[in-house]
């Protein structure tokens, strides 16, 4: 399960991040996550969960996953299409000249804090 491997990766990411900000809690990371970039949605949610709790920072933290569609692009003929729907053949051509130019993504888009009242 690497799911674990990357939360701790994201969560030290944003920790840093929030110690550099002077952020002392994190109320939501949102996370972009390609469609083919073989991460499992409800495992990496449960490995947030169990390893966001064991933060000080990020205990209690939402992790909002938005998905990123995996395109690809023809080489041959330049069509850019939808790579579940279609695989690695295009379907304007047939021609197996592709790669993906789309969709196995892991960013950090933002992380949201809690609002604070001023001193």
């Amino acid at each position: 399960m690497h799911e674990l491997g990357i939360v701790f990766h994201i969560i030290k990411t944003v920790e840093a991040a929030g110690r550099k900000n002077g952020v002392k809690r994190v109320k939501a990371v949102t996370l972009e996550l390609g469609e083919v970039s073989g991460v499992v949605g409800d495992y990496l949610q449960d490995c947030w969960k169990w390893a966001a709790a064991r933060s000080e920072m990020l205990d209690g933290a939402e992790l909002r996953v938005e998905t990123i569609p995996a395109r690809t692009l023809c080489e041959a003929c330049g069509h850019v299409y939808a790579t579940l729907e279609h695989g690695r053949t295009c379907p304007a051509c047939g021609s197996g000249q592709t790669h993906l130019v789309q969709g196995n993504e892991m960013l950090i888009r933002d992380i949201a804090v809690p609002d604070e009242p001023p001193l």
